[in-house]
């Protein structure tokens, strides 16, 4: 098995326990502030998880939504579990902005514009920072 999410390389980690981990999506400039809460075991769907881990998880996920909404003020927090080409458990967790590329299509749609988002300095190392506070 080849999963890209089993055998990670050049993370930018926010958070990580020994059932997951939070990290920053850097490569997408369409969605800028772009962020992954992904299990660490590799199972396909949420009902793979007992009724506690799928509580953990979730709980993480709302941890940084809160954390994002906080230190980005976002027009939107878009959060999606697919997993159709990578399948990973994991969560997106993604600040939208009126002026991002897509707003307010999802962030896979074609662009509709330039994006002009000028996120906070260290935006990072804040929602890292209130993830271990939230979490620990």
């Amino acid at each position: 098995m080849n999963c890209p999410l089993c055998s990670p390389s050049d993370e930018t980690v926010l958070w990580q326990n020994h059932h997951l981990r939070v990290i920053a999506v850097n490569d997408d400039a369409n969605a800028p502030a772009f962020c992954r809460v992904i299990w660490q075991q590799h199972v396909a769907e949420m009902s793979d998880l007992s009724a506690d881990d799928r509580a953990k998880l979730m709980n993480t996920v709302y941890a940084l939504e809160v954390a994002m909404r906080e230190v980005l003020q976002p027009a939107k927090i878009n959060l999606a579990s697919l997993g159709n080409v990578v399948p990973h458990l994991h969560w997106h967790v993604i600040a939208r902005f009126t002026d991002d590329a897509c707003f307010p299509a999802s962030i896979w749609a074609p662009p509709q514009r330039t994006a002009k988002i000028r996120l906070p300095e260290n935006w990072q190392q804040s929602i890292a920072t209130l993830l271990t506070e939230q979490l620990s």
